[in-house]
């Protein structure tokens, strides 16, 4: 064999060894260094190729990565980014909304997309409500396209955060093709057409497979190929996420600078953002909880630092407020007292308040209230949330010392979940909360009479009236106003007992590509669960 010939194979072995090793041969032939596609930990159990983003099944990636909102509003930061819409503006008293959209976006198939595509996506969902997952037509009246770049929405009455929901909640689809569905409850859309920075190539029950789509209206974004392997379970994706196999995952995963940073600390990094804020939840419909001495004794009987600790110390103890910090400081009430935004853990203030009430203990060490009823509860919680269970042992200890007696009843999925939003039947219960781009998201779904997330059953009409004036003005200082007032009922009312924030999951290595979000840099939520992931994966660049 000649020299020649010999280093045509020679090369030709190569570039077959780097592309079915996942390396771009593109950036080869290009004379770029070759970057490997990115590994996203999807969902355990087998795949399923559904790309409807208004399925609730719907593939990772189908929301946000193929098909986009108008605006990304960030939840850790102030900033709201311009994706397929440009700007918007109130008129009409907050209740009708302009916006404006982006000139020369084209859907994957080489369409134009316009105005009139946003106004088929909304009134698409109002023709099949089964689709409307954000409830945009619980407060919508009308959408209208004016013109081929400028959307109207118009609202029932004045209800300015809903416009979350309306602007960065929603996926637009294009009217060309989803016009002809006939079912579209049940259509699983195997052969996807956006306008996102990605595009599916390939798919099979182990893996799919999205490229990066060269006609991006952003510009053909860094990474190359997003790869989405199928893992039959979550052990399954922590050995993945531990070997090198995934380079993003959004995993709770125990000591995770020990077993993951400290494997390659190099390239292993994790972040994981402020979500929203775990509560215990006192059923206001029982006479005892009701009354503010035993929720303030509650509160002051439990040591957050010991659930910090069996929380593997990632989530941050709970403010007072409700609010999530440091992304929600300038929320903070000017002059709010110090004391007022930490809890504080002392079972003889506790005690001392229950006595001064007309609780007495019994023989058996538990408080009883002047008429005879005990301070004897049962705590709710998910039998599989094994987190919950370690935390939960720790609550029924702790109230214990002060004389309240907590019995904690495990329960399923299925079961806690008619408990707390259809039948209400429980006393205490953890719970998550329901957050956004502003505290009011928090207090609207726990303080809003006959929310679904109001199970505890607050119903007060100041409160209401805070949340109203919110709603109703596009005013910064209306809105900080409603907040203040809020937070001030929080604090001294506890309609809800914070215990700790929750956090995003988001676990990264940076061998192959930089630019993550991170706590000096957090212009999006990390972890691979945000929607839309686009505002992430167009800020990666190979390392």
């Amino acid at each position: 064999m000649s020299i020649k010939r010999k280093s045509s194979v020679v090369a030709a072995s190569a570039v077959l060894a780097l592309a079915m090793g996942g390396l771009s041969v593109t950036a080869m032939a290009a004379g770029r260094p070759p970057v490997p596609p990115l590994s996203v930990y999807g969902y355990p159990g087998p795949l399923l190729r559904n790309f409807n983003p208004f399925s609730q099944s719907t593939m990772q990636g189908s929301q946000g990565l193929i098909y986009e909102p108008l605006f990304y509003f960030n939840t850790v930061g102030p900033q709201v980014d311009p994706l397929l819409g440009l700007n918007y503006a109130w008129s009409n008293g907050n209740k009708v909304l302009t916006v404006n959209l982006r000139h020369n976006v084209r859907w994957t198939d080489g369409k134009p997309f316009t105005a009139q595509d946003v106004a088929f996506t909304f009134n698409y969902l109002k023709k099949n409500p089964a689709l409307d997952l954000e409830g945009v037509w619980n407060v919508l009246s009308s959408v209208t396209a004016e013109g081929p770049y400028q959307v109207r929405f118009t609202f029932k009455t004045p209800d300015v955060p809903y416009s979350w929901y309306v602007l960065g909640q929603t996926p637009i689809v294009p009217q060309h093709i989803w016009s002809k569905i006939a079912n579209p409850s049940k259509f699983l859309n195997p052969n996807p057409v956006g306008t996102g920075p990605y595009e599916l190539t390939s798919f099979t029950p182990e893996v799919f497979t999205l490229t990066a789509n060269p006609h991006y209206w952003g510009g053909q974004p860094k990474v190359p190929e997003l790869q989405f392997p199928n893992y039959l379970s979550g052990p399954s994706a922590d050995v993945g996420l531990l070997s090198g196999k995934i380079d993003w995952a959004g995993i709770n995963v125990p000591n995770i600078q020990k077993v993951y940073v400290n494997r390659d600390p190099k390239y292993n990094h994790y972040w994981f953002s402020p979500g929203s804020i775990d509560m215990l939840l006192p059923n206001l419909r029982n006479p005892l909880l009701a009354m503010l001495p035993v929720r303030q004794a509650i509160s002051l009987g439990i040591n957050r630092a010991k659930l910090y600790a069996a929380e593997f110390k990632y989530a941050p103890i709970a403010s007072p407020t409700g609010l999530t910090l440091p992304n929600f400081r300038q929320w903070i009430a000017p002059g709010l007292p110090k004391q007022d935004l930490n809890f504080t853990y002392s079972p003889k203030k506790a005690e001392q308040i229950l006595t001064k009430a007309g609780f007495k203990k019994n023989a058996a060490g538990i408080f009883v209230s002047p008429s005879g009823k005990p301070l004897s509860f049962t705590l709710q919680i998910v039998n599989s949330f094994t987190v919950w269970v370690a935390e939960a042992s720790i609550v029924e200890q702790e109230l214990k010392q002060i004389g309240i007696q907590v019995t904690v009843n495990e329960e399923s999925w299925a079961v806690y979940q008619n408990n707390m939003n259809v039948s209400r039947n429980f006393q205490l219960a953890f719970s998550f909360t329901s957050a956004g781009p502003t505290p009011f998201y928090l207090y609207n779904n726990l303080l809003k009479p006959h929310q679904m997330f109001n199970a505890e059953g607050w119903n007060n009409p100041a409160t209401t009236a805070a949340l109203k004036s919110f709603e109703a003005s596009s005013n910064p200082s209306v809105q900080k106003k409603a907040i203040y007032s809020l937070e001030k009922v929080m604090i001294t009312r506890l309609p809800a007992i914070g215990l700790f924030e929750q956090t995003n999951w988001n676990e990264y290595s940076t061998q192959y590509y930089v630019g993550w979000p991170t706590a000096k840099n957090p212009y999006a939520v990390g972890g691979p669960w945000s929607y839309p992931m686009e505002v992430i994966l167009t800020h990666l660049r190979p390392r």
